[in-house]
């Protein structure tokens, strides 16, 4: 981990981070004695009501990092939105909700209130008359609710602008800059990202003030254990025989197959379904309330197949994911890194596979292999029908 371009491998623990007794009470019921390098770095910062820019790879416990100072200095007994996180996805909104009001345990009487679209905005202003003092939203549904004058941001003293990259490249960055010209009496504010892009430095320069820098990069201890293989396919058509194949060989009992479009994904599921594997479709243009059940379901052990757009390669608080299929090879290198990302997590091992099926799919196979410094072993077929390495 670099602090301010500080390299520091110092191991912290919560209880060196001058936590009150409860949250150290409310950690430690969870099993937690050591934090994690991104926790480690941020959390004394944001406690001292520091700008801070961190940088971290999925799965490190980013919401911790800036949740737990949330918490502790939300006020049980204030009737105002004091701590404001922005997400750019419904299903990233609701996991950090989750998992703030777990740690909330440790505070009785502090409310946090989830804001999303896809979900009727009555049942969300209702929540909202509860005075909930801390608000986690996507930046459209919150200025839904602003221009209703359901909500007030005047008090607010924290924000958090969480996958900070991936919610200025999906186009809010008007909107989250609304937002921020609407807090002139904050204290902090935390961008938290896996990479940091020109537009979250362009937030950084105008909205924050000597932001402390911190970044963890995926050495040996922070790197997901994930096993990485692509492989070369004669035909489109051939990919569902391969993942078929696979499945059955390797016994994968929950994975998350990725795909490019919208349509792509509803014919695969639909195919996977014909073939007899419990299997269901997330992306953009299925209704909120499908999507939350189908990944409920996913959760339960219930299905063994999620079909996904990347609208699902962020924000999947799942740990238990046996395997990650790229179907489609991804446009974007980041979108990679984040789809295999759902895997590997919480110390576990992984393994993903990438099929290639054109020119164009192995030249950006080879640009990622590249760019990102990743061991991606490659696989073919050998004389007797056998999967073996490429050397």
């Amino acid at each position: 981990m670099e602090i301010n371009g500080i390299e520091t491998n110092e191991q912290v623990r919560y209880d060196s981070l001058n936590l009150s007794p409860e949250m150290l009470a409310a950690l430690h019921g969870k099993g937690f004695e050591i934090a994690t390098p991104i926790q480690g770095g941020c959390i004394p910062y944001l406690l001292d009501k520091k700008d801070v820019v961190a940088k971290a790879p999925t799965g490190t416990g980013k919401t911790f990092a800036f949740g737990i100072p949330l918490i502790e200095h939300t006020d049980p007994a204030s009737t105002d939105v004091t701590g404001l996180i922005l997400a750019p996805t419904r299903e990233l909104a609701l996991q950090i909700r989750d998992e703030l009001t777990s740690l909330c345990t440790a505070k009785q009487g502090i409310r946090v209130v989830c804001l999303y679209g896809g979900q009727p905005i009555e049942k969300q202003i209702k929540q909202l008359k509860n005075k909930p003092q801390i608000v986690v939203a996507t930046p459209g549904r919150l200025m839904d609710c602003k221009k209703r004058r359901a909500i007030r941001l005047d008090k607010v003293k924290t924000v958090i602008l969480d996958e900070a990259d991936r919610m200025l490249d999906m186009g809010f960055i008007d909107d989250v800059t609304k937002i921020l010209d609407m807090m002139e009496n904050r204290d902090n504010l935390g961008l938290f990202s896996a990479t940091i892009s020109r537009e979250v430095m362009d937030i950084s320069w105008v909205y924050q003030r000597d932001p402390v820098e911190i970044t963890v990069r995926p050495v040996a201890e922070d790197r997901p254990d994930i096993q990485q293989y692509r492989i070369s396919l004669d035909s489109r058509e051939a990919k569902l025989d391969m993942m078929l194949a696979l499945l059955t060989g390797g016994e994968y009992e929950r994975t998350i197959a990725f795909c490019n479009t919208k349509n792509m994904t509803d014919r695969l599921a639909a195919r996977l379904k014909m073939e007899g594997i419990p299997c269901e479709p997330i992306h953009g243009s299925i209704q909120q309330r499908i999507r939350e059940k189908t990944l409920s379901r996913f959760r339960q052990g219930k299905l063994r197949v999620l079909v996904a757009t990347d609208v699902a390669a962020r924000g999947l608080d799942i740990d238990d994911v046996d395997a990650v299929f790229n179907y489609d090879v991804p446009d974007e290198q980041e979108y990679y890194i984040h789809r295999i990302g759902r895997t590997g997590r919480a110390k576990r091992h992984g393994v993903s596979y990438t099929f290639c099926s054109t020119i164009t799919d192995e030249v950006k196979m080879d640009e990622i292999q590249k760019n990102q410094r990743f061991d991606i072993q490659k696989l073919k077929f050998d004389e007797d029908g056998c999967l073996v390495m490429v050397d």
